[in-house]
């Protein structure tokens, strides 16, 4: 099943690794890079390791990383552990940084986070990475390299990202997460506009945000009735009419199962 929900938790708060996984996220993402202070950090990837190497794996939600971009040592500690994680890349701008890590972390599957009019300009090239497994928006890092954060920029970032995603056969990405923890009214709004373009799921950095993602990114009745009949049309033919005078063909069968398997 496509990810939904994704937890930023500190990498040097290890008090909080068992509550993000209680709060029950697709996705938990234990963070090494922006939310941990650089004298930090040689705690945090510590907690973060002896957590990974203890925790029961058998259940529960998918584990990621977001390291340092360059910190080799953190992969090789990471990669000792033996567990099955995935890694957050930071700050993405050439294939030959994705090539390093996937030597350093072999069969580990990269998350390349487009953060720089760079990286933006070589989404494909990212995305098309054999390690590779999905892209993401540093929309923060992003907004800060071309001086402006409207919504017709924004929305930019994102269709170029879902384009190069889905011409790489990858997944549409995760939206980033919404920086205002006690503004759920503006998350749903820009969440909204996110799914409209396209973007599926959506990290969060506080577990109060996970219910309004969850909620706009659950398929609407109408669609599950719309997926349904579409199905149900095609089942005998390679294109049917709905009752309703639409035309549907395998490339509408292919939406709507990915509607029912969300």
């Amino acid at each position: 099943m496509t990810a939904i929900t994704a937890l930023y938790v500190p990498g040097d708060r290890p008090d909080r690794f068992e509550k993000a996984v209680a709060a029950a996220p697709d996705i938990v993402i234990l963070d090494l890079e922006d939310a941990v202070a650089p004298a930090a950090k040689d705690a945090a990837l510590a907690a973060v390791t002896q957590w990974l190497t203890a925790r029961d794996a058998a259940s529960g939600p998918r584990i990621q990383v977001r390291v340092n971009r360059g910190a080799e040592h953190e992969l090789d500690a990471l990669v000792a552990t033996g567990v099955s994680l995935g890694l957050r890349l930071p700050k993405v701008e050439s294939t030959h940084e994705l090539d390093r890590v996937a030597a350093l972390a072999p069969g580990v599957p990269l998350t390349a986070l487009v953060e720089s009019a760079l990286g933006l300009e070589r989404a494909f090239e990212l995305a098309s990475h054999p390690a590779v497994v999905a892209l993401g928006a540093g929309e923060s890092d992003l907004a800060a390299e071309l001086g402006t954060r409207e919504d017709a920029v924004l929305d930019h970032i994102r269709m170029r990202l879902l384009v190069a995603a889905r011409a790489a056969g990858l997944p549409a990405p995760m939206l980033a997460a919404y920086p205002g923890i006690r503004d759920l009214d503006g998350l749903r709004t820009d969440t909204e506009r996110g799914r409209r373009l396209g973007w599926h799921g959506r990290s969060a950095i506080h577990p109060a945000q996970l219910p309004v993602i969850r909620e706009v990114f659950r398929p609407r009745d109408e669609e599950v009735a719309w997926a349904h009949a579409v199905l149900d049309a095609l089942a005998t033919d390679g294109v049917a009419t709905l009752p309703d005078g639409q035309m549907v063909d395998a490339a509408m069968a292919a939406r709507a199962r990915g509607i029912l398997e969300e």
